[in-house]
């Protein structure tokens, strides 16, 4: 969810903390820390209370007259793909809904998934993000991992990363990241959920990202990081 339409761009200063357990750790372009999972101490790693958010209420507009959310991918929905990646990772969900409310909430009806409808949906990502954190601050969720549904080869295993770096004290807003690039999921402690609220457009949370003193990306074996489907070219290029 951070940025200009790519999915390493749909989502600042390199400082961590000395209780950061990671201990491999490089600096990417943007000036973000970049750990590799693998590095992380999950024994002693904390598991904090995350809801997952799954970004689904979008209008496919490069992917056609289709909505590409329903295209089949593998006998399956695109986001229902992605819906199961959050829930394989044990996340309380949320999806929000926009365009063809009725026919994702069907693609999705029968998985342990809670909804909420966005109006505004058509005026950017940026909307659907606030309202994903609308309902999860009424939780008592200490952070919040935003998934947009047209990724759906992401791994369980990277969502499990960025829980793990968050609760080993890497930081508090992180982004998964592949081969250099930065990607989605993105997770965000609550200390941030006010300053997504202020997000305008089409983008997610980008800015706060980059903006925040506590960021970092966490470098996953996982190319689906960087894998959307904004057009039926990039659905047969997963599907190949």
């Amino acid at each position: 969810m951070t940025g200009d339409r790519t999915a390493a761009d749909r989502m600042t200063e390199d400082r961590m903390t000395e209780d950061r357990t990671a201990t491999d750790r490089t600096t990417d372009a943007t000036g973000l820390p970049t750990v590799d999972a693998d590095a992380i101490d999950r024994t002693s790693a904390d598991r904090p209370a995350v809801a997952g958010v799954l970004l689904a209420a979008g209008t496919s507009s490069r992917y056609g007259d289709a909505n590409k959310l329903l295209a089949d991918l593998d006998g399956k929905p695109v986001v229902r793909h992605a819906a199961e990646t959050l829930l394989a990772a044990g996340l309380d969900i949320v999806v929000v809904l926009g365009h063809e409310a009725d026919r994702v909430r069907s693609a999705l009806a029968d998985l342990d998934v809670r909804f909420v409808e966005n109006p505004t949906y058509e005026r950017g990502q940026s909307t659907s993000v606030r309202a994903g954190v609308e309902a999860v601050a009424r939780t008592d969720a200490d952070a919040a991992v935003f998934l947009p549904g047209d990724m759906p080869s992401v791994s369980p295993e990277t969502v499990e990363a960025l829980l793990a770096a968050h609760g080993a004290g890497v930081g508090d807003a992180l982004a998964a990241a592949h081969d250099g690039r930065r990607g989605n999921p993105v997770l965000f402690a609550r200390r941030h959920f006010d300053d997504l609220r202020g997000v305008e457009g089409d983008v997610g949370g980008r800015a706060v990202l980059l903006g925040s003193d506590r960021s970092a990306l966490v470098a996953v074996d996982d190319p689906g990081v960087t894998a959307d489907v904004d057009t039926p070219a990039d659905l047969a290029e997963l599907d190949g």
